[in-house]
């Protein structure tokens, strides 16, 4: 059967998503610069830059366009949309607050893990990881404890799509090697992360699951290598995650 091309409409969605990428990476742009970057006629990009400055989702400064606040709210909208990441945001705050160290909430989209909510202890580690940023799955704390979580059919059709790309020399690859470590974490409930994203960062993730069962994300902590280490890596932070995550559902179901 012939594929269906897709229609003018649908590209020219297509193409207006392309120009909000990348405003975004260029943090503003001409309209020459925009075209150039996506090979489309100046005259396209002017066209749809009026129309999303004449809906108020881009602002215009001189000659350069950028992404307006709109977006700002359209995503306060979607971090805060379930009830559960109210309750979230209050045990990561109470968990970097506690250990010093960096807390986050991540959850599964599109199978990328995506920061929710984040906060950073006394001590902890200042990264450039930003609310709403994606981070690979199978290369982190969190993401590796959602993986663990998840129906097995649903995470082998995640691991069958993920490009197990090396971020460190400790990151793992082998898709073999990372069904084990998953197939262990789903026994005892936490995952570690040891210097697999980020070289000179270890981390420690709890999934956390809704009422239903169904996973809502994973809470992690992270810190130096030099402080994640001995039985407060191995044996305390496991233990304070579990302990967070456990009353963390119970407000969930009984919220």
């Amino acid at each position: 059967m012939a594929s269906v091309e897709p229609s003018s409409s649908v590209k020219s969605v297509d193409r207006l998503f392309e120009i909000i990428r990348i405003l975004d990476e260029l943090n503003g742009a001409r309209v020459t610069e925009v075209a150039t970057r996506l090979e489309m006629p100046k005259s396209t990009v002017h066209d749809h830059l009026s129309t999303m400055h004449q809906h108020e989702y881009v602002v215009k400064e001189g000659n350069e366009y950028y992404l307006s606040l709109q977006f700002l709210q359209l995503g306060e909208h979607a971090r805060w949309r379930k009830k559960a990441y109210r309750l979230t945001y209050e045990k990561v705050s109470r968990l970097a607050e506690r250990t010093g160290e960096r807390a986050q909430f991540i959850v599964e989209e599109h199978g990328q893990g995506v920061y929710v909510h984040r906060e950073t202890g006394e001590y902890g580690v200042k990264t450039n990881s930003d609310i709403g940023e994606r981070v690979p799955l199978h290369a982190t704390a969190a993401g590796k404890a959602i993986l663990s979580a998840l129906p097995v059919p649903y995470m082998e059709a995640l691991l069958e799509d993920l490009e197990l790309e090396d971020f460190t020399e400790h990151t793992v690859t082998d898709v073999d090697e990372l069904r084990a470590e998953l197939q262990a974490a789903r026994e005892r409930n936490y995952v570690f992360n040891e210097e697999e994203y980020t070289k000179g960062l270890t981390a420690v993730g709890v999934p956390v699951l809704e009422q239903s069962g169904a996973v809502l994300g994973a809470i992690s902590l992270s810190g130096p290598t030099y402080r994640m280490q001995g039985e407060w890596f191995t044996e305390e932070v496991p233990s304070m995650l579990l302990g967070t995550v456990n009353e963390l559902e119970l407000d969930i179901t009984f919220s």
